[in-house]
């Protein structure tokens, strides 16, 4: 059964870039059911290609499918091996959900986020323009949003890289992005930490009790994104409608209840699960936002607003691209993070 009420994707050649993670995995699972030509499944993580590969294999053959599936190890960085991926497949649409996203990772490696982060999806633009791919997804993040990490200026950076692409006269890609918060027991999701730390026995780590978070689940998120594919007409930040924001606390106090637990704090001394305030981490917000701007319009889809937001024309934006390149050849994180104040909001 389709989900998709008008369906780009049939009969179409699709690469999803980031196969192997949490939403690139899903995206996969759901392409099968709107009968592509093939699915080009791409990452740099060979057991994540494996899994995803066997996984879908699987579906198909349960369900009697006949899809062409080709495994490609790669990473985005590589322009070269890159170009030789779109020559062989010449994809229709790509899907662009390869990104290193923990944060504090990030923070401590930030040469390699933003080579991989930022470069490799100017690769992917450019490499889409030479063969004319007709629909580029980029799947992107709430910490993109008046960033205070490197993780989520380096996404910032990589949105203005597809809205000035997606502004340029002539071009007859169509670029979108869509935008979301946390997605529950995707990869480092709080949900899986704290389920190891309640089997663990606790305690229950939490940097601050004022920290909220923005929830969806995996399926849902996918679905969403490829309606916003479908809405797309070029240039769009779709922004999902992730209801409200949840304190981590009342997650934490809920996932020791459902375990059939009981916290322990000052009142009940004897309970199973302490939950210990740990502090912020560098760079981490209390509260996450979505939206940039102030202005967002409804779509034909109730989940998911339209932001209207400000870019760099292309011109501009190169020069802080290429004064970035230079720093990351020095491996000089001051200067990298002062580029990002003065250029990403």
């Amino acid at each position: 059964k389709n989900i998709l009420e008008y369906n780009n994707i049939e009969n179409k050649s699709v690469l999803v870039c980031g196969a192997g993670g949490s939403i690139g995995s899903e995206l996969c699972r759901q392409l099968i059911n709107l009968n592509p030509k093939n699915i080009i499944l791409l990452d740099n993580s060979e057991i994540n290609l494996y899994n995803i590969e066997a996984e879908i294999r699987k579906i198909m053959n349960i369900n009697s499918v006949n899809i062409e599936i080709f495994v490609v190890l790669a990473s985005i960085r590589n322009k070269l091996r890159i170009k030789e991926i779109f020559e062989k497949f010449k994809p229709f649409i790509v899907f662009h959900t390869a990104a290193y996203k923990h944060v504090p990772i990030v923070e401590d490696n930030a040469v390699e986020a933003i080579s991989n982060n930022v470069f490799g999806t100017l690769n992917l633009i450019n490499i889409c323009e030479e063969f004319g791919v007709k629909n580029f997804l980029f799947v992107s993040t709430d910490k993109a949003v008046r960033p205070t990490n490197i993780m989520g200026a380096s996404k910032r950076l990589a949105e203005m890289c597809v809205q000035a692409y997606a502004n340029k006269n002539n071009n007859n890609i169509i670029y979108s992005i869509v935008r979301f918060g946390n997605v529950l027991n995707s990869s480092g999701s709080v949900t899986n930490l704290f389920n190891k730390q309640i089997r663990e026995g606790g305690p229950i780590t939490i940097t601050d009790e004022k920290v909220t978070r923005y929830f969806m689940t995996i399926p849902e998120a996918v679905t969403l994104i490829l309606h916003a594919g479908n809405l797309a007409k070029g240039g769009e930040v779709f922004v999902l409608d992730m209801g409200k924001p949840i304190k981590i606390i009342d997650l934490a106090k809920k996932m020791i209840k459902l375990s059939g637990l009981k916290e322990k704090n000052k009142k009940t001394p004897f309970g199973d699960i302490e939950i210990k305030i740990i502090g912020l981490r560098p760079g981490e917000k209390l509260y996450e936002e979505l939206l940039i701007g102030e202005n967002s319009q409804s779509t034909k889809n109730k989940n998911i607003l339209m932001a209207k937001e400000e870019y760099l024309e292309w011109s501009n934006l190169e020069k802080i691209l290429d004064n970035l390149s230079i720093q990351l050849e020095f491996n000089d994180k001051n200067k990298i993070i002062e580029i990002f104040n003065q250029s990403v909001s």
